[in-house]
């Protein structure tokens, strides 16, 4: 049986959505999404998200350049900050925008906790340096518990990994998947802190555009969050598996028959939510972010379990891989920090409990020392904060 993953309330909002907006109040205008993605205004599109699409880009190359132990400390922090000629393009290079402005710099998580954002933008600054540090000079060397270096797994893939067993190139992009492109989407553009900030209501009932451009300014914002799901790709007919973060992972889960359903549903909920913008209809507007909270947080979750449950098959007998897998899990659980719980400013894991989740993971020898009991209670602790259960996110289920 495929398990699109909806709980209640999000069903409840799409009857809603789907039905007369407000059966007491005929002024309310009705909202019908399009086929695709597809906005226009005097026959040219409204949609907009260069800055998006730049982000992920940086990113991909990011990850290209932690596997290559030519790149120094100040070239990736280059590339993390955007400062220096370190992309492939000019366009990248002078675009403006950065990676690490934007990690842990949502509206409404951290414009009134910079402490904490601080913090976070630390933990990316010291995984790239202690990736150069540490990993980089031991690149030959075979791993042990206490020692950096090399793993090879059976199928003939190396792992490169810190003393723990961490792969610090897997906590960094895993990690950015909540802390840049979940944050951003789920507690920043799709909040109406910043939809509706200053006079973007009034603009968008009167169709006042932003300055120079065929959008209003919360028209916009709109298609940011949409940006950092399918910003790689055309917004007109959207692939999955386009890039190294929210994309990529959203196919993986579409691709499991438990979950079958979950990208059309986010999908649509982006459509609707836009056109009902464009309608003035700010009920449906919330009512489809809620949606898109809920999926894209189950989505980081699934994948946090399914990691864990992965690296169980392999631990002790292949440890590359089941090192690989725990890393890629780490930068899952990091993320879910970033995650919302729809209808509320919270999210489905506080930083104090992801950290003792990454505290249990690292203790000691680390990875080397862990228990497949403890993979287990952790999986059991974060699917029952969501809507799926360990066996469906676990690999062959």
């Amino acid at each position: 049986m495929k398990k699109i993953v909806l709980s209640v309330m999000t069903l409840v909002v799409l009857l809603t959505s789907c039905s007369s907006d407000d059966d007491n109040n005929n002024d309310v205008p009705q909202v019908e999404a399009p086929a695709t993605y597809q906005f226009e205004r005097n026959g040219s599109t409204t949609v907009s998200y260069s800055g998006q699409t730049s982000r992920l880009l940086m990113g991909g190359e990011l990850s290209s350049a932690l596997k290559n132990t030519s790149n120094t400390e100040m070239e990736l922090d280059g590339m993390f900050t955007n400062t220096g000629d370190y992309f492939s393009t000019s366009d990248l290079n002078n675009s403006g925008k950065n990676i690490r402005s934007k990690t842990a710099a949502s509206a409404d998580y951290f414009s009134a906790n910079t402490t904490v954002a601080n913090e976070i933008k630390s933990d990316f600054d010291g995984w790239i340096a202690n990736h150069v540090l540490e990993v980089f000079p031991n690149w030959e060397n075979t791993a042990t518990p206490g020692n950096a270096g090399r793993l090879q797994e059976s199928g003939g893939t190396y792992r490169y990994v810190n003393a723990k067993g961490l792969e610090y190139d897997q906590a960094v992009i895993k990690g950015l998947i909540g802390a840049l492109t979940a944050d951003q989407m789920l507690n920043n553009y799709l909040s109406p802190a910043v939809l509706d900030a200053g006079s973007n209501r009034a603009d968008n009932d009167g169709d006042i555009l932003a300055e120079g451009k065929n959008y209003t300014t919360m028209e916009h914002k709109w298609d940011e969050a949409f940006g950092y799901l399918y910003g790689t790709d055309d917004a007109l007919a959207p692939q999955l598996n386009q890039d190294s973060f929210l994309n990529k992972y959203l196919s993986r889960v579409e691709n499991d028959d438990d979950f079958a359903g979950i990208a059309e549903v986010i999908y649509n909920a982006f459509k609707l939510g836009r056109a009902a913008i464009v309608a003035k209809n700010y009920a449906v507007r919330d009512q489809q972010a809620q949606i898109i909270r809920e999926q894209i947080s189950e989505v980081i979750g699934i994948r946090a379990v399914y990691y864990l449950q992965a690296a169980k098959l392999t631990l002790g007998t292949d440890n590359a891989s089941a090192f690989h897998d725990l890393s890629e899990g780490y930068g899952f659980i990091y993320s879910l920090q970033f995650t919302r719980k729809p209808g509320t400013d919270e999210p489905y894991f506080t930083k104090s409990e992801v950290d003792a989740f990454l505290t249990q993971l690292t203790i000691g020898n680390g990875f080397w020392d862990l228990a497949s009991s403890t993979l287990d209670d952790m999986s059991d602790d974060i699917a029952m904060r969501f809507n799926f259960t360990v066996m469906e996110a676990a690999p062959n289920s």
